[in-house]
């Protein structure tokens, strides 16, 4: 049976920085969940609600609430690398739905680019506990090769070219030039992408998402408080979430996670990929955006290449607008994880209150996706449909 949930995003805030050189890594999350406070018209005294996952330093939410002075009655952890902001928004509209909380904070912050990695970036490669490493480690993969395994599969499987690939730069390109926090604001040609270096073949440098430090946080709040704040009512619609692994081996590289979370939100909220107005979805590689989209049911299996060619992903061009902040491929990836940013500029959309140049007219069904882990092996995936009212 299919229920709706009564949850609102009330206050959603992207840090500017893209290098912290000045601030530590609790200082970012601090002001990452003032920001989004001041956005919702709440403060810190207001929150009973807080979500995080494993780039909190310390203790995790026990070390950031005590940092940030609050007493929260509900709290969560989940960590599914860079999905777990969105798989949180669920999480807290389930949370507020049974009235464990009214008001929650959900936070992001890394410092890739000048301190050292968050404990949940990069854990695989190092941890000796963790029981895939004396199976995969000696083969000696990095993380881009487990996206370009997907790529490679994907052409021979469907014949997916390079120059499709390159079109989700080009259109990430065209949306960032408007974004003055954009770490890459030039716009680039298919060819700038096939002519830039090879990093993993077939993914090329262009193909690659950002470093950045910064970060972001969320507001989620109940219907009473939503409708009592002087702020565009933001609902969460529907949400899914699912994990995809190697499966002893038994696995195919063609698809994500999505095929899973994908159908669980469009169930719960009861609409079908054909009503999305915008699109954010997870970018660490042109191919991550292709496979999603395809097992998100833009369109069919293998047509992917296809629906990402000649500027459709383009804002005020193509059929579906996506990541029109500029996404990881070109803004910020901040800590290595994604997914808020995603949420984030989803929630701008739907307010109006993108840049007037990326701005999607009428926008009043936009969904998010968080892919976190690695796509050639084990990730989360976390899908989020939000409607403004």
């Amino acid at each position: 049976m299919r229920t709706t949930p009564t949850a609102y995003i009330a206050g959603a805030w992207e840090h500017p920085t893209r290098k912290a050189t000045d601030k530590t890594l609790i200082q970012l999350h601090a002001e990452n969940v003032k920001g989004a406070l001041q956005d919702a018209g709440l403060t810190m005294q207001d929150v009973d609600g807080f979500f995080c996952a494993s780039d909190v330093p310390g203790l995790g939410a026990m070390s950031i609430t005590e940092y940030l002075g609050i007493r929260p009655t509900y709290v969560d952890n989940t960590d599914t690398g860079g999905s777990s902001y969105v798989l949180a928004v669920g999480h807290v509209a389930q949370a507020i739905a049974e009235g464990k909380c009214s008001v929650a904070v959900v936070t992001l912050a890394g410092k890739p680019r000048t301190g050292r990695p968050n404990k949940g970036e990069g854990a695989f490669f190092d941890d000796p506990n963790c029981p895939d490493v004396p199976y995969e480690l000696p083969f000696g993969h990095v993380i881009p090769n487990l996206y370009g395994m997907c790529a490679a599969r994907h052409m021979y499987e469907f014949g997916t070219t390079s120059e499709q690939l390159a079109w989700v730069k080009v259109a990430a390109s065209h949306h960032a030039q408007h974004n003055p926090h954009a770490m890459l604001r030039n716009v680039v040609t298919v060819e700038d992408v096939l002519e830039s270096p090879m990093v993993s073949d077939p993914l090329h440098k262009l193909d690659c998402c950002v470093i950045s430090d910064g970060g972001g946080a969320l507001v989620v709040v109940s219907q009473e408080i939503a409708r009592s704040l002087n702020r565009p009512l933001v609902r969460v619609r529907g949400s899914g979430e699912a994990i995809k692994h190697l499966n002893g081996g038994k696995t195919d590289l063609t698809f994500s996670g999505a095929v899973w979370s994908g159908p669980k939100a469009f169930e719960q909220a009861g609409v079908t990929p054909a009503d999305i107005k915008y699109a954010s979805i997870y970018d660490s590689f042109t191919i991550t955006v292709l496979m999603t989209l395809e097992d998100l049911g833009f369109c069919k299996k293998g047509e992917g290449g296809k629906f990402v060619a000649d500027g459709n992903l383009i804002s005020g061009v193509g059929k579906l607008p996506f990541n029109t902040d500029g996404g990881g491929l070109c803004s910020n990836h901040p800590a290595n994880r994604g997914g808020m940013t995603k949420v984030i500029e989803a929630v701008r959309q739907l307010r109006g209150e993108a840049h007037p140049a990326v701005q999607v007219p009428g926008c009043d069904l936009a969904l998010a996706h968080g892919t976190g882990g690695y796509l050639g092996s084990r990730h989360g995936s976390a899908t989020l449909i939000l409607e403004r009212e």
